[in-house]
């Protein structure tokens, strides 16, 4: 879901024309097709808070990798 969002954003703001009612894999097609989105990955990963209350950290980092 996580790479879905960020490249269905990423083609609305380059203006690739699609359409966000079809499945993820047909519009990866379509965005790679377009020669501006070569490829996309990503990772997630989640956890449960200590039950006791104490502080839970949160890392996020975005790369872009550009030749």
């Amino acid at each position: 879901y996580a790479e879905d969002l960020a490249a269905t954003m990423l083609a609305t703001t380059l203006g690739i024309e699609f359409d966000p009612d079809t499945a993820w894999q047909e519009r990866e097609q379509i965005y790679k097709a377009s020669g501006k989105i070569i490829e996309t990955s990503h990772i997630c990963q989640s956890a449960k808070g200590d039950v006791s209350g104490k502080w839970t950290t949160v890392i996020a980092a975005a790369v872009f990798v550009m030749e």
